[in-house]
C-alpha cells in the first residue's frame, strides 16, 4: 500500500465532499474518520494557500435527504452548498433494511428505489459541484450485463444515465462482468478488486491455514468466475479447481434457467482446505451444493469468500450447513447491507473495506493514479511473507 498519509505532489481537484446515500451511513462515517485523521496529520508547505482552502476540516460529510410523499414519490434535497466541491456519492442499491411509507404500508427499498434516489441527489447538485464521482460497490443491475434474445440491458442503460447526468467517475467492486463498461467508453469506470482484503481477513480469522499446493485449493463455482479465481490461485501459488453448471434451458424458474447439476474439473481435493471464491451469494444454493459435493470428495475445511452477501432466501441453510460441518466460515465485505442476524452468526466473518475506500477517495481527490491500489499483487506478496511457515 502506498504511503498516502504523506504529502501529495498535486493540489486537490476541489474541496472534498462525501455524500452517504440512505443505508450507507456507517461505512461513510468510518471513511470520513480516516480522511479527517490523515489530513490533520499531513504536513505541506502549501496547505495554507488558497489552493488548499478547506483541505483540513472536522468532517467532509454533506447532509442530504430524500423525503417521500404518501404515494411513494420522492425528491432529493442537499442541505448545504456543494459549489466547487469534488463530490463523492456512495450508494448501496441492495440495502433492503431501509424502508419507507407508501399508502400507509411500510415498504422495503428495492434496488430501483435506491438508484432513483441516487439520480435525485445528482439532480439536486444541479451542476454546481466541480466534479461528481459515484461509488456503487455492488453495481446496480450488474447481473444483467449482456443481452440474450429480446432482453433489456439495464446495467448499460444505468451507466449511460449517470454519465449523461454529469458523473465523471463510477467506482465499483468485483463487477459481475466488468465489460459492461463498454457502454460508456468515454466515461470513468473503475472495477476494484477485494482480493487483498479478503486474503488478509482469511489469514487473520484462520491462523492455522497453510497456504501451499499440498494443503489448500481455490474453487471456482462456475466458469463465469474463472478469471477471479485464477487471480487468487496465482497470487497464492496454489492449485485451482472448477465446477461448471448444467442447466435446464427448457424452462425458467425465478427469472433463470434452473441448475441440473454441478460437474467438477481439477485436481483431487482430498485432505485439502478449500476456498470457494465468487462475487456474490444470492440464494446460496450453488455455493452450498458445491461445498457439500467437495466434502463428499474428501475435502478438509471449506471456506467461502464472496464480495457481497445478499442471502436472499435467509440464513437457515447456512446455519444447517455449518452445524453439519459442510462449511467452516463465510467471508463477505461490509460494502453492502448486512442484517443484524447475519452479523451474529458464528460462521460469518466481515471484511472491512472502509480504509481502502478512504485511500481511493483521497487519491482521486488529488487526481493521482490509483493503479497501485487497483493491483494488490505486491501487498499480497508482502502479507504472505509475514505469515508463519
Amino acid at each position: 500500500m502506498p504511503d498516502l498519509i504523506s504529502d501529495f505532489q498535486t493540489i486537490p481537484v476541489g474541496r472534498l465532499g462525501i455524500i452517504a446515500m440512505r443505508g450507507c451511513e456507517d461505512l461513510v462515517d468510518s471513511i470520513n474518520d480516516y480522511l479527517v485523521s490523515w489530513r490533520q496529520q499531513r504536513e505541506s508547505e502549501h496547505k495554507t494557500t488558497i489552493a488548499f482552502a478547506g483541505y483540513q476540516r472536522d468532517t467532509y460529510l454533506i447532509k442530504t435527504q430524500c423525503p417521500r410523499f404518501g404515494t411513494g414519490e420522492a425528491k432529493g434535497m442537499i442541505k448545504e452548498s456543494v459549489r466547487g466541491l469534488d463530490l463523492f456519492i456512495l450508494t448501496d442499491c441492495y440495502n433492503y433494511g431501509c424502508t419507507y411509507k407508501m399508502y400507509g404500508h411500510e415498504v422495503p427499498m428495492s434496488p430501483d428505489d435506491h438508484y432513483q434516489d441516487l439520480k435525485r441527489v445528482i439532480a439536486a447538485v444541479s451542476g454546481k459541484a466541480r466534479r461528481v464521482n459515484v461509488i456503487m460497490p455492488m453495481l446496480y443491475e450488474g447481473r444483467q450485463h449482456k443481452r440474450s434474445s429480446r432482453e433489456s440491458l439495464d446495467c448499460a442503460v444505468a451507466l449511460q444515465e449517470l454519465i449523461n447526468a454529469g458523473v465523471a467517475n463510477i467506482i465499483t467492486f468485483d463487477a459481475h462482468d466488468a465489460r459492461v463498461q463498454n457502454a460508456i467508453p468515454t466515461g470513468g469506470f473503475e472495477d476494484v478488486k477485494t482480493t487483498y482484503q479478503m486474503i488478509k481477513a482469511l489469514t487473520r480469522c484462520v491462523p492455522d491455514l497453510k497456504i501451499d499446493k499440498d494443503s489448500m485449493m481455490i474453487i471456482s463455482p462456475d466458469e463465469g468466475g474463472m478469471n477471479r479465481c485464477i487471480y487468487y490461485a496465482s497470487v497464492l501459488g496454489i492449485n485451482l479447481g472448477m465446477f461448471y453448471k448444467r442447466r435446464d434451458y427448457s424452462r425458467i424458474v425465478n427469472g433463470r434457467n434452473p441448475i441440473v447439476d454441478h460437474q467438477y474439473l481439477g485436481t483431487p481435493v482430498e485432505g485439502k482446505d478449500l476456498v470457494i471464491v465468487d462475487d456474490m451469494i444470492s440464494s446460496g444454493d450453488s455455493v452450498l451444493e458445491i461445498a457439500e459435493r467437495v466434502k463428499g470428495m474428501g475435502a478438509n475445511r471449506v471456506f467461502v469468500c464472496t464480495s457481497f452477501g445478499l442471502f436472499c432466501e435467509g440464513l437457515g441453510r447456512f446455519d444447517e450447513a455449518y452445524e453439519k460441518g459442510i462449511i467452516e466460515k463465510v467471508f463477505t465485505t461490509d460494502l453492502i447491507y448486512r442484517s443484524p442476524e447475519l452479523l451474529s452468526r458464528e460462521w460469518y466473518c466481515e471484511v472491512d473495506m472502509s480504509k481502502y475506500l478512504a485511500y481511493i477517495i483521497d487519491s482521486l481527490n488529488h487526481d493521482i493514479t490509483i493503479s497501485p491500489l487497483l493491483d494488490p499483487s505486491d501487498r499480497i506478496e508482502r502479507l504472505l511473507k509475514k505469515l508463519p511457515k
